[in-house]
Parts: structure tokens; sequence; C-alpha cells
């Protein structure tokens, strides 16, 4: 743990301490670096916890997470390059410094075996997030943007922190292994109903549930580029994660709490679905989707199946994948056009014919064609949820196909009809550009190969 722990905290000072010539050079090889040795996390074991240390361990649920979270930040970097080039370059550092102290504290929220760190560490992850969208967003509107994601996250992890207290109380430990030999302490009494609601519900916000969504398109809207990829691949899956390790507490669940979430969830993935499909602003339309995703994701999670844990799992880093793709697409246009109005970027496949590519090969992903592992999760949630109950077959089919409909919909939109008048000469698409999409798509199309790698399943 430690070994990519320290090296990612150095990043810090190399961020402050290089010369300003080889600042992105030096961050960005260097992070990469730190990724490509975690990939060895992603071995799978037949132990529960490898790596166990007083605090933190990593198993087969954590480790893809973990793993995710590291390759996310060289490619955090390169996206943010074009529109830091006119900053002056302390303002440059401290952007670096922001997103390097993100990966840290996400490594430790994945790994945390203790419920009081993973709490610290979930709510830590909300100051750089904030202090991205509040400084470096594009819109005098993101002062609302940030201030929404601050409070709809506190309000609703403040009763999270009570109960873990409460928790700790009765039990007299927090630690994960420790509460999986222990009686399950909440049981169905009406104020054990409302302590199984608060630990659930910081994480419904977080991931989100439909309902408690607002603060997210709003969000990802305003933030830069960086911020919208931390916001859709690391911190929604936060949520996720959270669900799938702290539902194992409450045994079982409350059939209240089950029924609701599970409804808000699917009608909420058919809902967003459909809400993508009258969208103008690109990058809002990427929000939702993720938003009718991460319902897929919490009700699986709630089920609590052997196959509905892996499906959630599978999804999530598929999602993270995807939909970062996705943002950095939406990005390479708004920086060339400095629009996101879908009527005013569209037709741009013959002016940029490589980057049509990338957005057909995202959008395919994102609407679970078959060789990837957005579909095998998909199918993998959809019949555990189909075991449980035979209805739910109706929501899901149905969003499957608003899901298909919308993003042929942005496909369609984005990269054919006729170009606007507006648009007479664009900028080529740049290397880094296609690099950073290429490190985007191969483990998604590697990973269907052998997807134990990423189904949170020990073998």
């Amino acid at each position: 743990m430690l070994k990519i722990l320290l090296p990612t905290i150095m990043l810090l000072p190399t961020a402050l301490l290089s010369s300003q010539k080889s600042l992105w050079t030096n961050t960005t090889t260097y992070s990469l670096l730190i990724a490509t040795i975690s990939l060895h996390w992603l071995l799978p074991t037949y132990y529960p916890h490898k790596n166990l240390t007083q605090w933190t361990s990593i198993d087969q649920i954590s480790s893809p997470l973990l793993v995710l979270s590291c390759w996310l930040l060289p490619l955090m970097i390169l996206a943010s390059q074009n529109h830091l080039q006119h900053e002056p370059p302390v303002r440059k550092r401290i952007f670096i410094v922001t997103l390097t102290t993100v990966q840290p504290l996400l490594l430790l929220a994945f790994s945390a075996t203790e419920l009081m760190l993973f709490y610290i560490m979930f709510e830590a992850t909300l100051i750089p997030t904030l202090i991205l969208i509040t400084r470096w967003g594009s819109q005098p509107e993101r002062l609302s943007a940030g201030i929404y994601l601050l409070f709809y996250t506190l309000i609703s992890s403040l009763p999270l922190l009570v109960t873990i207290l409460y928790l700790h109380t009765h039990i007299g430990t927090l630690h994960l292994t420790m509460l999986k030999l222990s009686h399950p302490t909440l049981t169905t009494s009406w104020t054990d109903f409302l302590l199984s609601l608060a630990l659930l519900m910081a994480f419904m916000v977080k991931a989100p549930l439909y309902g408690l969504h607002l603060w997210l398109p709003k969000a990802h809207v305003e933030a830069p580029i960086a911020g919208s990829m931390l916001l859709a691949a690391l911190l929604l899956k936060l949520g996720g994660y959270g669900i799938m390790r702290l539902t194992l507490l409450i045994n079982p669940l409350s059939p209240h709490l089950h029924y609701s979430f599970l409804t808000l969830a699917l009608w909420g993935a058919l809902m967003t679905s459909s809400i993508c499909l009258r969208q103008t602003d690109l990058k809002s339309l990427i929000a939702y989707s993720s938003v009718s995703h991460m319902g897929l994701v919490i009700a699986a999670s709630i089920l609590q199946t052997h196959w509905s844990f892996s499906g959630a799992m599978i999804l999530m880093i598929s999602h993270g994948l995807t939909s970062s793709m996705l943002f950095c697409l939406a990005n390479s246009t708004y920086e060339r056009t400095h629009s996101r109005t879908l009527l005013l970027t569209r037709g741009l496949q013959p002016l940029l014919p490589l980057m049509a590519t990338w957005w057909l090969l995202a959008n395919l992903t994102n609407m679970a064609l078959p060789p990837t592992t957005n579909l095998m999760a998909e199918l993998t949630i959809m019949a555990a949820l189909f075991n449980w109950s035979a209805l739910t077959i109706i929501l899901t089919g149905t969003a499957t196909l608003l899901t298909a409909s919308y993003t042929l919909f942005m496909l369609l939109t984005t990269q054919r009809g006729t170009l606007p008048t507006h648009i007479t000469s664009l900028q080529n698409s740049s290397t880094r550009e296609h690099l950073l999409m290429i490190l985007h798509i191969t483990p998604l199309l590697l990973l269907i190969l052998k997807p134990e790698m990423i189904s949170g399943m020990p073998l």
C-alpha cells in the first residue's frame, strides 16, 4: 500500500519544484509510473484481505477502484494541459497539486478497513473538488454549483457520522473485519431503521440516487475537464462502494428501505435517460447519463446477491472509464468551438475525422455494445434484478432502450448533419488528445478478455 501512497504524496513536491519547462512532463510521467505499478493490485487472490495493515487492506471489491483512481490521475493532467496554457506558472502548480491531493485521499477511502478513516477520507475528497470547481470553472454559475455540491454532501453525511459513532459505542470497534464477525447490531426496530437510513443516505446522495441528484449536472457543467473526470469516474464510485461496504452491516435490510431505494433507482434510470433525450447542453447530457448508470449500480448493490455485487462492480469500473472519455471528447469540442450547445457544435465529422472515430467508440461503449464490459455488467445486473422480481425487466429494458437512443442522438448531433455556418476553421486534433482517448479505451476493450479481475468476486 505504501509503495503507491508515498510516491503519490511525493508528487506534490515534484509539482511545486519542477522547472516550468518540465512541469507537465514530470508530473504526467511520474503519475503514469505510479499507475502502472498499481496494476499489480488487480491480481486475484483467494484471501479476502491482501496487504492487511492496521487500517488499510485491499480485497476484490476495492482493488479495481484503487487501480482506477491511480489510472485517472495522469489522464486528468493530460486533459487539462490545453486550458491551463495561458495561466501563470504558479496557478498551474496549484492546479496540479489540487489534483494530486485527491489521489491519496481516494486511495485511503477505497482501502480503509476502519469506518472512521473511511468517513474522514470520504469527506476530505470534497475539498479539492470544490476548489477545482469554484476556481477553475468557466462560468460565474460555478459558485452556485459549488454550494450545491457542498451542502448536498454535508447535509447527507452528518447523520452518517452520528450513526458511525453510535455503532462504535455499541460494538466497541469500527473495524470492518471485526464488524463482519459481530452480530448485526441494527435490528428491525424503528430507531434502527432510521439509523440504517442514515448509513445509506450519504452514499445515495454521492452516487447519486434519482431525486438527490440535482447537484451532479450543475457540478459537471461548471467544472473544468479534470473536475468532470474526477467527479464522474471516481467520486460517484465512492457512493456505490460505500453502499456495497455498509449494506453488509444492515443485515437483513428492512423491506421499507429495500423497496423505496430500489424503485427510486430503477425509476431514476428510466427518468434520467428520458431527460437525456431533451438536453441541449452536451456536458449536462453526459452527466444525466451517468445518473442513470449509477441508478443500476445502486439497485444492484442493495440486492446484496453475489451476482448483483459483481455486476455493480463491473459497471462502476466500465462507467468510470466511459463517462470520463465522453467528458474528454466533449471538452475537446468545447475548446475548439467555445460552446457546449449541441445545436452549435454539430457536423464535426468532416473536420475532425479521427475524433469522430473516438466519438463512435465511446458512444458504443456507453450504449453497452456486445464486446464491452458495460454489456456484461448490465446483463448481470438485469439478471440479478429479474431473479428478485420479474417485473423489473420492464424498467431495466426500457432504460436500456432509452440509453441506446440518447447515445445515438448525441453521436448524430455532434458528428453528422450540416456544419453550422459560424464554424469556418477548427484547430486540428493533437497527439495529446489521441493518446488520452487511447488510454481511456484500451483498458475498456482489454478488460473483457479477463473480466474476473474487476468483477469483485474472489476466484
